[in-house]
């Protein structure tokens, strides 16, 4: 009987090892009736279609020109660039043959390349042969093909963007295991004219050559910024050189006109006439309603703070407390008429203490705030506002660094107050303007070249958060000329509310137009 049973266990053990024999033999088949079994770039390039082929590309190098006295002169011939990508198609084991399309261009992040010439002549030349080494003569979006100097291809002079070279061109292999590759051959030439070129002296130029499934286009910025921040997107993807899409970084050492005014601070701050810094808040319409466009003002600390793109109506305030009134002719908001609103919050209330002020805690904490929503209002980061204030002379009378200097880093009283929504401070209004207006005294930005170049500008009355510190009952106000001034808290003005993100609030799309405006999440 003791015989029987191990016997017994013993071919159970012997069955067990057959069916699991069984089971990898299987597992196997399956995995090469999908797809090829070859190296690991399969999985991290490769891409396997239904029927189970698999299409691989790499896309070679970087290209890059870079052009400077050393190698570029009359004697030095031609600057060049070359990288070879590649498509890779692998049959299903199902059936050993494949056929499939991809396309191949190129993307150029940079090129300050520009024409020497009076004729404009090609300067920078993309040559492309396929696989086969024939030269490709024609892009799909029409790239001129020239030959100059013996040099034949595409003229990219000057050139930005995404352009397909070729189109669902086609690919066929009878192969489950190496395959068919197309190597292609791309090269990017300065041509040397031979005649003075020192306009192109350090010209920079930067491209990668693209093979892949689907027609090729610039990445977008919610795809440059998968992984951060709006803020980190903002300071690392939008943010390139000081002026370029209309950010300054205040370190203190731009190398720009007036840049030794910067406030010096490391915030990044929007500048100029009409920069893409527009955002929709509080809305997930397609099309963002007007009245949930905001601008960025900067990046301070971490955090994106925004303005309201125009005067708030009575829709998000509440009803005005004086009626409305007509803009100036130079107002540039898309209401019809401001509603107004006291800056101490009543008429009996002549006091510029923040903390007293009931468009403060009523209006725009309460009604404001609550009318977003709880799911818009936890985006929203509690802030403290710097409500110390200053004289006017040390506000107005100044450039913008010193009305900053006194206004935030010096004022008159260290008074804070902590809440989510504020208004604008007077030194975030003069540094919305370009830089070469930031030696003016704010009480003299009425001119057309401080107006027309800064974005904060809306041509009609508007607060501030800063009290004057010279009285008791006064505040400083943004008239429709555009200079800085004081005006009694009990009048009225126009209010834009203000407030910053918190910091890991992160961008989901948009480009950052008015008609576009960047989308968070």
């Amino acid at each position: 009987m003791q015989k029987i049973n191990k016997r017994t266990i013993i071919l159970a053990i012997i069955f067990i090892l057959i069916l699991v024999v069984v089971a990898l033999l299987i597992g196997n088949f399956t995995y090469s009736f999908l797809g090829a079994d070859i190296s690991d770039d399969v999985t991290t390039k490769g891409e396997t279609t239904a029927s189970g082929d698999t299409l691989i590309f790499s896309s070679g190098n970087a290209l890059s020109l870079h052009a400077t006295t050393d190698n570029f002169n009359a004697i030095s011939g031609n600057l060049t660039d070359t990288t070879n990508p590649s498509a890779r198609l692998i049959a299903s084991s199902k059936t050993n043959n494949a056929t499939a399309t991809y396309y191949a261009g190129i993307r150029i992040y940079e090129n300050t390349y520009t024409y020497s010439t009076t004729n404009q002549t090609a300067e920078v030349i993309l040559t492309v042969r396929d696989e086969n080494g024939d030269l490709v003569t024609a892009s799909s979006d029409e790239l001129p093909y020239v030959t100059v100097n013996g040099v034949s291809g595409f003229d990219i002079t000057g050139k930005t963007g995404a352009f397909n070279i070729a189109t669902e061109h086609p690919i066929s292999t009878t192969s489950s295991t190496n395959g068919t590759t197309h190597t292609w051959t791309f090269t990017l030439t300065f041509v040397n004219l031979e005649t003075d070129q020192s306009i192109n002296e350090n010209a920079n130029l930067e491209m990668d050559v693209v093979l892949q499934k689907d027609r090729i286009a610039m990445p977008t910025l919610a795809d440059l910024c998968s992984g951060k921040t709006l803020a980190e997107c903002i300071t690392t993807e939008v943010y390139t050189t000081d002026g370029e899409n209309g950010l300054y970084y205040h370190d203190g050492v731009g190398s720009y006109t007036n840049a030794n005014q910067e406030a010096g601070d490391n915030s990044y701050r929007y500048a100029g006439a009409n920069p893409n810094n527009y955002v929709c808040f509080g809305s997930d319409e397609e099309e963002c309603p007007t009245d949930n466009l905001y601008r960025i003002i900067g990046i301070f600390d971490g955090q994106v703070k925004l303005i309201k793109y125009d005067y708030a109506g009575e829709s998000t305030l509440g009803t005005a407390q004086h009626g409305s009134a007509t803009p100036d002719s130079t107002y540039k908001g898309s209401l019809s008429s401001i509603p107004y609103y006291r800056w101490s919050g009543s008429s009996s209330n002549r006091d510029n203490t923040w903390s007293n002020s009931t468009l403060n805690t009523e209006i725009l904490n309460g009604t404001y705030l609550s009318t977003m929503g709880s799911e818009w209002a936890s985006k929203i980061a509690t802030t403290e506002w710097k409500v110390g204030g200053n004289t006017p002379s040390n506000i107005y009378d100044e450039p913008v660094k010193s009305t900053y200097q006194n206004e935030i880093v010096s004022p008159a009283e260290v008074t804070t107050y902590s809440a989510k929504i504020g208004l604008m401070y007077v030194s975030e209004y003069g540094y919305a303007a370009s830089p070469e207006n930031w030696l003016t005294n704010l009480y003299d930005y009425n001119t057309a070249t401080n107006r027309d170049n800064n974005w904060m500008y809306m041509g009609d009355i508007g607060w501030t958060i800063s009290r004057s510190s010279d009285w008791t009952d006064t505040a400083f106000v943004v008239y429709g000329a555009g200079r800085v001034d004081t005006g009694s808290v009990s009048s009225h003005n126009g209010v834009r509310p203000s407030f910053s993100l918190e910091s890991d609030v992160v961008l989901s799309g948009g480009t950052g137009s008015a008609s576009d405006p960047f989308r968070i999440a």
